[in-house]
């Protein structure tokens, strides 16, 4: 009893150790995970990340443990359950998340497991002996017999995806040399800084959240607008309409300041300031004309030059 209870207690302080040291924890699944594969993972995940496994009921105990003190760490009681367990870092998690599901095994199919993806049996010829046509026919895979040998004629989808493999289709999968299925970590859910998500959420771009964010920004600008209801985002919309109301009312009438005269100017007599347009457009084509004229005459200057001199066969 005293060693066990020594055990527990140093499971509780190093538990409580690594949650405050580091800020994030992969939640992890480690259903048909080998312990080759778990001693993979962890040499993968050297000076990056720890990785520590325990009995639900006596994480669940310490983190409860824990709680008075950090009551965020309550977050992480729904998902402590099943085979599962923790991976704690301080790293990019993108990358650790990617180095925990980079380890899998293929593995044959085993009568009763649950399958994780759906199973086909390709069409081509099998090398079996036509003796086991009944096998085939039992599972209701279509086949013929070609040079003495069974062939499967059509690619066929044996087991779907979340449904338990029969004994049947088990054996016919080892009979073929498949092995359907991979097995490695998984990941159930991502804890970081006190909050809680889906590791799917490690997916979503900064682009894409800015792109969000602006779009938010525009919504409510424009309710604010149409309500009449100053926010931060619709204060500069606000100015602008304000201050483009006050121009207007200033042309309308001979109230005015500095800024603004030479708008008005331009208002009140558009034909002065309309005739200096013609005078540079003017100024421009004369420039260019002496120009053209050279050009032209360095042009005839040429032509008459090779009219001097006959061609190699004249």
């Amino acid at each position: 009893m005293g060693g066990r209870s020594a055990n527990k207690a140093g499971y509780f302080e190093k538990l409580k150790n690594l949650l405050e040291e580091y800020r994030s924890i992969f939640i992890v699944t480690v259903d048909n995970v080998s312990s080759q594969q778990m001693h993979e993972i962890r040499s993968a995940l050297r000076g990056e990340g720890v990785v520590l496994m325990g009995k639900n009921t006596m994480v669940r105990r310490a983190v409860k443990g824990f709680i008075t003190d950090s009551p965020e760490y309550e977050r992480l009681l729904p998902f402590v359950k099943g085979n599962v367990g923790f991976v704690f870092t301080n790293g990019d998690l993108k990358t650790i998340r990617d180095k925990i599901l980079a380890n899998k095994v293929a593995a044959p199919a085993r009568a009763g497991a649950v399958a994780p993806a759906d199973v086909y049996i390709p069409a081509g010829n099998t090398g079996m002996e036509p003796g086991k046509t009944s096998f085939f026919q039992a599972l209701g895979v279509p086949t013929k017999i070609a040079r003495g040998t069974i062939e499967i004629t059509t690619d066929l989808k044996l087991v779907e995806a979340g449904s338990k493999v029969g004994a049947s289709e088990a054996t016919l999968l080892n009979m073929l040399n498949i092995s359907p299925f991979t097995y490695g970590m998984g990941i159930s859910q991502v804890y970081d800084q006190g909050n809680t998500f889906t590791p799917s959420v490690l997916d979503i771009e900064e682009s894409q959240l800015l792109k969000s964010f602006s779009s938010a920004i525009t919504t409510i600008a424009c309710i604010s607008l149409a309500a009449n209801f100053p926010t931060l985002p619709s204060v500069m919309h606000s100015v602008v309409n304000s201050y483009k109301n006050v121009l207007a009312v200033a042309i309308s009438t001979e109230f005015s300041w500095p800024e603004i005269d030479d708008l008005k100017d331009r208002i009140a007599n558009p034909d002065a300031y309309a005739s200096a347009a013609p005078v540079a457009a003017a100024a421009d084509s004369g420039a260019a004309a002496p120009a053209a004229e050279e050009k032209k005459d360095e042009s005839e200057a040429e032509e008459s030059g090779d009219e001097g001199f006959g061609g190699l066969f004249d």
